[in-house]
Order: structure tokens, then C-alpha cells, then sequence
């Protein structure tokens, strides 16, 4: 396949005209419909058709879009190993990360970074579902559970966290300590909106579930630290045993330890494109050794 025609067929795609992908691949409109003629000339099938809304794409253009997504990636990611055989990572790491994680995780994990390879800046931002927005440049996605992202992508657990309840001794005090599941009802209960997951129904250690009414439902779990170390009630958060900065380490108490909660994994997501490239592989076995200990 011609790597031009296929760049120009997604061009328009993107763009939704040839005329402002002409202009985006700096070529004439005449050029640019040529090369898309000739790529539907090669699939014997049209790929795209015009509409009153506009250029859209066919059945079959729908099937080739999506991988010649991956194929520009792929193309991308070879040309990139190259340039990097034989230097230490640089340039732009672009991470995708779970909404509410402690800043006090990251800013170490960020320290190890540029202090290892101070050549590489990385470019972060947070999702409230990692893996239900489009990850087109994206270099790793941080996720919680067992799910993959579609795709080739290589996905591998750094870590198995313990979902469980916590709160402070002075509300447990104060309203007193549940027993039981039924008597979780007359608290006030914050919980984690996991992707994927309803947020009012809780686990337990055994593998059932029961159903709760949350004051508060975020998928922030920071958010929710911070709700029950000023006392305001019980929540249900990964990472019960994570040490909050600047707290008694005896503020926060686990609430029916061995009753509700789960082990959930944490993993790093790669595109397959991308998973040989020295920059990605060398991050992410520093990754994988940092959080090893935890």
C-alpha cells in the first residue's frame, strides 16, 4: 500500500473535506483526490462518498480507516526506533492516567523519571475511563482492572491493589463502627466509579455483592481520601493501605477489612507499535521496578 494515498485518505477523514486536507498536507485538492482515487483504485471499492453533511466514509472505508490508524502509527513508531537505537530515552513521553490518583504516588514516580532520564518530558493527562476515549498518541495508558484496550495493544500488570472501606477514627467515633453489611446503610458511604463498574454495587471477599446508596460517587479517589480524613464518612477506595503525606499514620482505619473489598490489578498498556521502540521499553521496565516494592 502507498503510504502517501493512505495518509491522504486519512487526511480527509480527519478533516471531513479534501479541501482542508489538501491544505493541512500542503498539496493541491486536484493531487489529493488524485492519490484517494487511486488508493479506492487499489481496494476495488469505493471508500468514501459525498453527503450533503459532507465527505463520510463507507462500510469498507470504515474497516480501512481504522487500521490505517495503526498502520500510520506502526509506520511512525519503526522510523522512531531507528533514530533511537544506541541513545538514552528523550523527547516526549504522552501518558494517559486514571482520574484521583494521589499526587503523592505520582511525583515520585515522575522524580525517578527525570532524574533517570533527564533528556525525557512527559506529557500527562487524567481520564475518568482510560480506556473508553480514542488513544491515538498515546505512548501508555495507566488503568485499573482486567480489561484491555482494543486493539494491539501489549497490556501487563505492575500491581495488585486492595479495594476496601476506610475512615477516620474520630467519624467511627463519632457514629460508631459497622458490624456488618447491612449496618453500612446508616452511614454515610463514598464510592469509587471504577470504568465499567456501578458504583452502588460493592464487593466482598467471598465474590458476592451488595447494593448501597452513596452520598458521594466520583471517580476520583483522591476525592475520597480526602472526604473521610476530615471525617465525613466511610468510603470504598483502591489502595486502602496507601499512606496519606502530612496524616497520622493512625487516622485513617480499615472498616470491615476481611468482609468488603477485592484485590484489583494495575496496568501499564502499550501499543504494539510502540512496545520495541528503546524509549518505551527502558521507561517501562523503570516503571515496573519502581513500583515493584509497593
Amino acid at each position: 500500500m502507498d503510504l502517501e494515498e493512505l495518509r491522504a485518505f486519512l487526511d480527509v477523514v480527519e478533516t471531513g473535506s479534501f479541501l482542508a486536507a489538501a491544505e493541512s498536507l500542503g498539496v493541491s485538492r486536484t493531487t489529493l483526490r488524485r492519490r484517494v482515487e487511486a488508493l479506492e483504485a487499489r481496494a476495488g471499492v469505493a471508500l468514501l462518498k459525498s453527503t450533503r453533511q459532507g465527505i463520510v466514509l463507507t462500510e469498507a472505508g470504515e474497516v480501512l480507516a481504522q487500521r490505517g490508524r495503526v498502520m500510520m502509527q506502526e509506520t511512525s513508531a519503526l522510523l522512531a526506533s531507528i533514530r533511537e537505537v544506541g541513545q538514552a530515552p528523550s523527547g516526549v513521553l504522552r501518558l494517559v492516567l486514571p482520574v484521583g490518583l494521589p499526587p503523592h504516588l505520582l511525583t515520585p514516580l515522575f522524580g525517578l523519571l527525570r532524574s533517570t532520564y533527564p533528556q525525557l518530558r512527559v506529557h500527562a493527562r487524567f481520564s475518568g475511563d482510560p480506556l473508553g476515549e480514542p488513544l491515538d498518541g498515546v505512548d501508555m495508558a495507566f488503568h485499573f482492572g482486567e480489561d484491555t484496550p482494543r486493539g494491539p495493544w501489549l497490556s501487563l500488570v505492575v500491581l495488585r491493589v486492595r479495594e476496601g472501606l476506610i475512615a477516620s477514627k474520630e467519624y467511627l467515633e463519632r457514629r460508631g463502627t459497622p458490624r456488618s453489611v447491612q449496618e453500612l446503610r446508616d452511614h454515610e458511604l463514598f464510592a469509587w466509579e471504577a470504568p465499567g463498574d456501578d458504583a452502588r454495587t460493592w464487593p466482598t471477599f467471598r465474590g458476592t455483592t451488595f447494593t448501597v446508596e452513596p452520598a458521594l460517587i466520583t471517580a476520583d479517589i483522591h476525592l475520597i481520601r480526602s472526604c473521610c480524613i476530615a471525617g465525613l464518612g466511610i468510603g470504598l477506595v483502591p489502595s486502602v493501605e496507601l499512606a496519606d503525606p502530612n496524616i497520622p499514620e493512625d487516622l485513617l482505619v480499615p472498616v470491615l477489612p476481611e468482609v468488603v473489598g477485592r484485590e484489583r490489578p494495575v496496568r501499564i498498556s502499550v501499543p504494539e507499535a510502540l512496545s520495541e521502540i528503546p524509549k518505551i521499553k527502558q521507561v517501562l521496565t523503570h516503571i515496573r521496578r519502581s513500583l515493584a516494592p509497593l
